[in-house]
């Protein structure tokens, strides 16, 4: 018998086959399992250029940025030592000025 895989969002152990997808009825999710590791692998913070990023990396700005909540710009070119990945994989957290800030990985290039 084939074991039916826990639902990737919530977690939950009611999933059931539809015929084409599994589906989650607690959060209505729906997944297909060979697709869910792909996306797993997928979960990697890449850079602009599609360089893989990790912990402690020094990476450069790639545009000018305006910081939400204060009157401080990030200038273009900018470099950012020792980042610190977060669970988002679109997001870096770093320091800058003695701020801590999170980036969009989408504006930086290793």
């Amino acid at each position: 018998m084939n074991e039916i895989p826990n639902c990737p969002s919530c977690q939950g152990e009611n999933t059931y086959f539809d015929g084409s997808l599994y589906v989650c009825p607690d959060c209505m999710h729906e997944f297909n399992p060979e697709a869910a590791s792909e996306e797993a692998v997928a979960d990697v913070a890449r850079d602009s250029n599609g360089a893989e990023l990790m912990d402690g990396d020094a990476v450069t700005v790639i545009k000018d940025l305006k910081v939400k909540g204060s009157s401080m710009v990030i200038k273009r070119g900018t470099k950012v030592k020792s980042i610190r990945l977060t669970d988002n994989p679109e997001e870096v957290d770093c320091k800058i000025d003695g701020s801590s800030i999170v980036l969009k990985t989408c504006f930086l290039k290793k």
